[in-house]
């Protein structure tokens, strides 16, 4: 029988890595998860507390596919406390985590056939969601020399005739960040050339040292994606949004309806809370900088000594060609001999990923210094 090409999408390399390390820890129970990027801690106790009350008080039914009112607010006032940038009610979207806001804002910006550019490396759902939708994909590879993010030189370069642009930063895998500078540049060039911006703004509140952006501040016309999976501590809540301009909450709205009727009821509900709990999740911030710096200073004593900078989200991208030239062998052969897990490049790039990796540093401090202990008399 027919199988469609919609269901034969690439892997997400990560799940398969996770999984086998799964397998492993029932085996050796020795697993160091650097892997998958997700926090270690629990949702913040505030939360906690809101579904447990919603869990007493509230049937937990259907929800209107937009989200409830006080969440859809609680949003929007955050970007006025922490960007001095408004946003109205009506302009957020609650999705079934920010995987949800990616399917529905590309299914209402973006045709079959039209071409999306994003940077490679990058995050791997964009690149195997666009083609599941027949949408074509345009990979800009970026370096080093941009910080490994897409710039309106790159643009121009590798980019063509273009109907969107995806850009996250902090990144994944990367970690860099575009400085408020360069994001008001690509906003304008976007703008400029009529190409619909959507910016990943999932690891908002988790960086080092540098200041975050959102491209509200500068285009109106911009999608914007964001999630409570990270900084807020709640990736199995599967809940998410997204800011909105005018003319694609109503598409959105109805694409909503028919795929999932609402987003999780009990996780809107509890992440209503989740904005009042801003020092217990900096405190996870700041156990994720020390991580940070652990593994900064370990890992070249490891080999691994061609990393990239780090300024937002909890990865560490590194180059590994004078180790390996296939980062998928390598990743299994260290996750088999150490127990050490982690994503192999080409995750996040087909073309250069078989010499680069990637590094999560969302666990506990203890976790990674035993990691760069394992990998430094691995590699010895």
């Amino acid at each position: 029988m027919k199988i469609s090409r919609r269901g034969q999408v690439p892997p997400f390399i990560v799940m398969d890595v996770m999984s086998v390390a799964a397998a492993r820890e029932k085996t050796h129970g020795d697993v160091l998860h650097l892997e998958v990027g997700q926090p270690s801690t629990p949702a913040p106790a505030g939360v906690l507390a809101a579904a447990q009350a919603a869990l007493r008080d509230d049937r937990i039914g259907y929800t209107v596919a937009l989200g409830i009112p006080p969440l859809r607010q609680a949003i929007a006032g955050h970007y006025g406390r922490a960007y001095g940038t408004t946003v109205t009610p009506e302009q957020v979207v609650v999705t079934t985590g920010s995987s949800g806001a990616f399917l529905l804002a590309f299914l209402a910006a973006f045709d079959v056939g039209d071409r999306v550019a994003l940077a490679a490396p990058g995050y791997p759902a964009y690149r195997n969601i666009l083609g599941a939708l027949g949408i074509e994909v345009v990979e800009i590879p970026a370096g080093p020399e941009t910080r490994y993010q897409p710039t309106p030189e790159l643009l121009e370069r590798f980019g063509g005739k273009l109907a969107g642009l995806i850009v996250a930063s902090p990144a994944n895998p990367t970690g860099t960040m575009l400085s408020p500078e360069a994001l008001a540049e690509l906003t304008a060039y976007c703008d400029a050339n009529a190409i619909r911006l959507v910016s990943d703004e999932i690891y908002h509140g988790i960086t080092y040292g540098m200041g975050t952006r959102t491209a509200l501040e500068t285009s109106r016309s911009a999608i914007v994606v964001n999630s409570f999976s990270k900084y807020y501590s709640m990736t199995g809540w599967r809940l998410g949004w997204l800011v909105l301009p005018e003319e694609l909450v109503r598409p959105v709205e109805c694409l909503a309806q028919n795929f999932a009727i609402s987003p999780p009821t009990l996780s809107q509900y509890a992440a209503v809370a989740a904005f009042d709990c801003g020092e217990e999740l900096d405190r996870n911030v700041v156990r994720y900088s020390r991580n940070r710096s652990l593994l900064l200073e370990a890992l070249p004593r490891a080999g691994f000594d061609r990393l990239a900078p780090a300024d937002g989200a909890f990865y560490l991208y590194a180059e590994i060609g004078h180790l390996t030239n296939d980062s998928l062998e390598f990743c299994r052969r260290m996750l088999a001999e150490t127990g050490v897990a982690a994503t192999p490049g080409v995750d996040f790039d087909p073309v250069r990923g078989h010499a680069t990796m990637r590094f999560s540093f969302a666990g506990a401090t203890e976790e990674m210094a035993e990691a760069a202990d394992r990998l430094q008399r691995w590699l010895r």
